[in-house]
């Protein structure tokens, strides 16, 4: 009994690392070898410090964790597990090759819902009580009253993505009051917290009812430039945009003219289509719009997580049980 584990350089192209304690990782320190060896006794454990390494032993492979480029994958005579270090990496990870393979991969799905609803509900907190506007007057030294809150009871909100994360917005949401809408691609059935349930195919009939429009999808091939000029023009002037999915969902020029022109009241923003964003962008100095460097995920117990689900699957392929957080390749999650 056991398996060949191969964990291979991660991240994408010029940033790969193999650094399994830092803050974005990934397996909780190294005490994780000792944990798998105990729980599958029989795991034969290498660790590719390179390309050339995994292409090494890449043949008697039966699970990888990290990263299985085309070059990689091609060698590979055994794998039939991919962990993906990420809940949804660099736009490549899912190549043609993998995607037509019977190569199962998961993911890290499900761990970041109570830390990145209470980031999103900070965006929305501030938007709706003018926090954003009040800061930069404060820097100014200016005593100004008179902005236009927002009653939240009486606010409509679209969440689009109804994962783990959209969820528990949708929760902390009906939690303020607020009358929730969803659009989502997978699920069926609306939660009790949310009182219409669409298909991706209704954004544009959904946008105009909405004073908040939240943004966790993942990229996907039909995510990516989600949300256009065309989008920001179907919103009310009134409402705000919040996006901590991926940045490469939104077109940020088109975002930025939407704020500046009036078309929307504001945004709050996590991520990027490029990041670090860069300094001379004009979303860094638009009013109405709110920046975080992508750390919406950031909170305790994220390691702790991501060990349990790896360990867990390992356990689950070991024994021939049905993986937990399995990705539909040819969607990227």
């Amino acid at each position: 009994m056991g398996f060949t584990l191969l964990v291979t350089p991660h991240g994408p192209p010029g940033k790969q690392t193999l650094n399994y304690w830092d803050s974005h990782l990934y397996l909780h320190g190294q005490d994780w070898l000792q944990k798998l060896k105990d729980i599958v006794p029989g795991v034969e454990i290498r660790l590719c410090e390179s390309d050339k390494e995994a292409k090494r032993f890449i043949g008697e492979a039966d699970a990888v964790y990290g990263d299985v480029g085309p070059e990689l994958f091609c060698k590979a005579k055994r794998l039939r597990w991919i962990a993906c270090p990420a809940a949804g990496p660099y736009a490549g990870y899912y190549h043609k090759a993998l995607i037509e393979s019977d190569v199962e991969v998961t993911n890290f799905r499900g761990i970041f819902g109570d830390h990145i609803s209470a980031h999103i509900m900070s965006f929305v907190l501030a938007h709706a009580r003018g926090l954003h506007h009040y800061l930069s007057l404060q820097r100014e030294r200016k005593w100004q009253p008179g902005y236009k809150t927002i009653h939240l009871p009486e606010a409509k909100v679209l969440i689009v993505g109804l994962g783990g994360i959209g969820l528990e917005v949708a929760k902390l949401c009906h939690a303020f009051g607020m009358t929730v809408i969803s659009v989502d691609a997978r699920r069926l059935d609306a939660p009790s917290q949310v009182t219409e349930l669409y298909r991706p195919e209704a954004l544009e009939q959904v946008l105009p009812k909405s004073d908040f429009v939240i943004v966790t999808v993942p990229e996907t091939p039909v995510t990516q430039n989600m949300f256009t000029t065309r989008e920001f023009r179907l919103m009310k002037p009134s409402s705000f945009f919040i996006n901590i999915g991926r940045g490469a969902t939104v077109v940020l020029d088109d975002l930025a003219v939407a704020v500046q022109s009036g078309e929307i009241a504001g945004a709050g923003l996590d991520v990027f289509q490029i990041e670090p964003l860069p300094a001379d962008h004009p979303l860094w100095n638009t009013p109405g719009v709110m920046i975080t460097p992508h750390v919406a995920s950031n909170g305790p117990h994220l390691n702790d997580r991501r060990t349990e689900i790896f360990l867990d699957n390992c356990m689950r392929f070991e024994r021939g049980l049905p993986l937990r957080n399995v990705v539909d390749k040819a969607m990227w999650f």
